[in-house]
């Protein structure tokens, strides 16, 4: 299999954070995304990021991308700097933690596109000292970058030849991205894969996190989307990344394992 598994921990997000890791190796995954604020809570309530370390050590994990850097969009005056000194923690925390890359979520309301090359500039750069990637995503009910359209203009704004977004087949589906675009991206510039499914009774266009489903219970047509990333000649992560709450209701090894089978046939054909 030319793909890497791996599952994001927004499928099982009420699970606590040492067993979200267990049960990501227990389901077969071979590398799991961490979200930051996650890392935080457990810190604050006591715990110590050595234990995550040692957690991910333990069950052979890789680590390939963290969740997420924000507010850098839109922050004005003298938020901006706080911000960024913000980002610079977070991408230190990734880099302890051996993640090559840390996502840069967009602004909610709508913002300006060069701002956004501007300062998505400013977070390569602090990257590039701290030796960690920030990578670009588009949220497709977000008014700033909805669309895999969007995002890819502002990663080429950037004039920065190592400057990467993820790909994400909801928000692709979801925001009406150019249908054809993924298959026409340098392969190098696409650093994750994001893979989900939608809700096959809300309307595309209206759906939000929550709407997302277990991959082949919607209408999104995932296996156009990996055969154009097989052309590309990508050979970087499949990540499961559902935000679905009546799958947070239910036992976390049970869904892991019923998303590990959906993508391990779904890459097969």
């Amino acid at each position: 299999m030319s793909f890497s598994c791996c599952l994001n921990t927004s499928t099982i997000k009420t699970t606590p954070i040492l067993e979200q890791i267990r049960v990501t190796a227990a389901a077969g995954f071979e590398a799991i995304e961490l979200w930051i604020n996650d890392i935080y809570q457990y810190v604050g309530r006591g715990g110590e990021v050595r234990d995550i370390e040692k957690a991910l050590s333990d069950h052979g994990l890789r680590l390939p991308c963290m969740i997420a850097l924000r507010s850098w969009g839109e922050a004005v005056g003298p938020e901006y700097g706080l911000m960024l000194d913000e980002a610079r923690r977070r991408m230190e925390l990734a880099a302890r933690l051996g993640a090559p890359t840390v996502v840069a979520t967009p602004p909610r309301a709508a913002c300006p596109q060069n701002q956004l090359v501007q300062r998505f500039q400013d977070l390569l750069e602090i990257g590039r000292e701290v030796g960690v990637q920030p990578t670009f995503e588009y949220i497709s009910f977000f008014e700033s970058v909805s669309t895999l359209d969007q995002a890819w203009e502002i990663v080429e704004q950037t004039g920065n030849a190592e400057a990467t977004l993820i790909v994400d087949a909801f928000h692709t589906w979801n925001g009406r991205s150019s249908p054809h675009l993924l298959a026409e991206l340098p392969v190098e510039r696409i650093s994750h894969y994001h893979i989900n499914d939608a809700h096959p009774a809300v309307l595309c266009g209206q759906q939000t996190d929550r709407d997302r489903v277990m991959l082949g219970d919607g209408p999104i047509d995932l296996a156009a989307e990996i055969q154009m990333l097989r052309k590309l000649g990508y050979q970087g992560m499949v990540s499961l990344e559902l935000f679905n709450t009546e799958l947070w209701e239910q036992d976390p090894l049970e869904v892991a394992q019923l998303g590990m089978e959906r993508l391990e046939t779904l890459l097969q054909e």
